[in-house]
């Protein structure tokens, strides 16, 4: 019977701290940015965790360890699934996003399918004939 009454506890106990930091989370508000995955140059090196902030002054990836990346002009050349190797390392139900900024320099960013129509505002396509 004492064994019962302690499970109650620690259950009811849990519960609470689960709801308080539920509700900690919920008033602070959505966190700005689109998250997502990166490597660079565009297909080699590792994916790397950041955000992407659309700023007055143009997209730039910040990743979770280094320093921000300002995306001077970028423009999406390529929206594609990833590969069973590339699910392995990122989310198998995102998009990757080509893109190429500043002098042609080339970078992928996963985003989720969810934020793929928001990602593309901050960064829009190349027109077809523009393409490097």
């Amino acid at each position: 019977m004492i064994e019962i009454v302690v499970a109650v506890l620690a259950a009811a106990g849990a519960g609470w701290l689960l709801r308080r930091k539920h509700l900690a989370r919920t008033a602070s508000g959505p966190v700005p940015g689109i998250p997502g995955m990166a490597r660079r140059p565009a297909g080699a090196g590792r994916w790397r965790p950041g955000r992407v902030y659309a700023d007055e002054g143009g997209a730039r990836w910040v990743p979770q360890r280094g320093e921000p990346l300002p995306l001077p002009g970028a423009r999406a050349t390529g929206v594609r699934v990833p590969s069973v190797k590339e699910g392995m390392s990122i989310n198998p139900g995102s998009r990757i996003v080509t893109c190429v900024y500043g002098a042609g320099d080339g970078i992928e960013i996963a985003v989720m399918a969810l934020d793929l129509r928001e990602f593309l505002e901050a960064v829009p396509q190349a027109e077809a004939g523009t393409e490097p």
